[in-house]
């Protein structure tokens, strides 16, 4: 997904003297860690696991992460050529392996965000796609494809034409061939370390690709808080490490943005509607 999939969005004389400060993207990255309270997201996926249904934390936080997008639609926002454009899709990427082993293979994996997917939807959706890969009947193609045959070269060769496709994508003009299945090209990428009971990171982004941010979850905990009435409590809390690119969303932005994602999390039913909904949160 280059500029030929996005649409160009003007410029404040703010965000164009960022971009022309901090052309390169990992200048320009802003880290937040948050622990956030998924409390009543863990009711809600007991409650499913009691009705048999497969759905896990980790399509509740791609589905979270569709909705948010949906109303937060600066975080759907790269530069590029040192001009600001929003994805004309919500896509949420993340590399799955085809089995739990250190060797084993790594496929990057496209979740496209439809403005009528819900949680059952995109369940089912990654569900196949990581089924087909481990039972070895997802074709490789795209950048995935690439990726094998660039890595074989030889440095003489590899160096050069890797060189070359960094300038291609810099102008927008990668091949498409490249940027299918390609997770740089995607709304994000997120990392489930939970799965490998680690904690969140923070991690960096290259400046190759069109994605804006890296979102990490961590292990799902108890924790001890402190609530309104000045009382103790033990809550479930689940720990996010966080990297936007701040040209094309400010502090404030960002802030207003967990916000509303554990709001999100505090209403888990809003997962079941569709993921183009604007949640009205503020006013609640």
């Amino acid at each position: 997904m280059s500029s030929r999939n996005a649409k160009r969005v003007k410029e404040n004389g703010m965000e164009q003297i960022m971009i022309d400060l901090k052309p390169r993207r990992c200048d320009s990255f802003v880290y937040s860690n948050k622990d956030l309270d998924v409390t009543k997201l863990v009711k809600y996926i007991e409650e499913k696991k009691k009705e048999n249904s497969d759905i896990t934390f980790f399509h509740a936080f791609v589905t979270a992460l569709g909705k948010l997008i949906y109303n937060r639609n600066k975080l759907n926002r790269f530069v590029q050529n040192r001009h600001i454009y929003e994805h004309n899709d919500i896509i949420i990427s993340f590399v799955a392996k085809v089995s739990f082993d250190d060797k084993a293979e790594e496929i990057m994996i496209m979740v496209p965000i439809k403005e009528n997917d819900n949680i059952n939807t995109i369940c089912k959706y990654i569900k196949d796609k990581v089924s087909e890969i481990r039972n070895g009947k997802l074709k490789k193609e795209g950048a995935n494809d690439a990726i094998d045959i660039l890595g074989k070269l030889p440095n003489i060769i590899r160096i050069p034409l890797i060189g070359i496709l960094k300038w291609s994508d810099d102008k927008g003009i990668l091949p498409k061939s490249l940027i299918q299945d390609n997770l740089y090209y995607s709304s994000t990428i997120v990392s489930n370390l939970g799965s490998i009971k680690s904690n969140a990171i923070h991690h960096n982004i290259t400046n190759f690709g069109t994605c804006s941010s890296l979102i990490t979850m961590g292990e799902i905990h108890n924790k001890e808080i402190i609530d309104n009435d000045n009382n103790k409590k033990i809550i479930k809390a689940c720990d996010w490490g966080m990297a936007f690119d701040e040209r094309v969303a400010d502090g404030f932005y960002l802030i207003k943005s967990i916000e509303l994602l554990q709001y999100i999390f505090d209403n888990p039913e809003l997962l079941e509607h569709n993921a183009s909904e604007i949640i009205d949160y503020q006013k609640k």
